[in-house]
């Protein structure tokens, strides 16, 4: 399985709604609001690396009132 954890800015109020959404993706495995420079942070799990970046372009990037993402990902061997 591979992971990465996904910190998201979005427009003013639109938090809950984006939640809800995020919370709806199957490979979305927790989905959080947060304090601080970002206002969500997501954690994704797929089969494969490909596929996790398929998740998140095609179905997170693309919720409407997204701003800005980061994506993080694990080094292999640091586990």
């Amino acid at each position: 399985m591979k992971r990465a954890y996904v910190l998201i800015n979005c427009n003013l109020g639109t938090e809950k709604e984006i939640l809800e959404t995020l919370r709806s993706i199957k490979s979305v495995k927790e989905a959080h609001g947060t304090f601080g420079a970002y206002d969500i942070i997501v954690e994704v799990i797929a089969d494969s690396m490909d596929k996790l970046r398929e998740e998140i372009t095609w179905k997170i990037r693309k919720i409407p009132y997204i701003r800005a993402t980061l994506t993080l990902t694990g080094i292999g061997g640091q586990n």
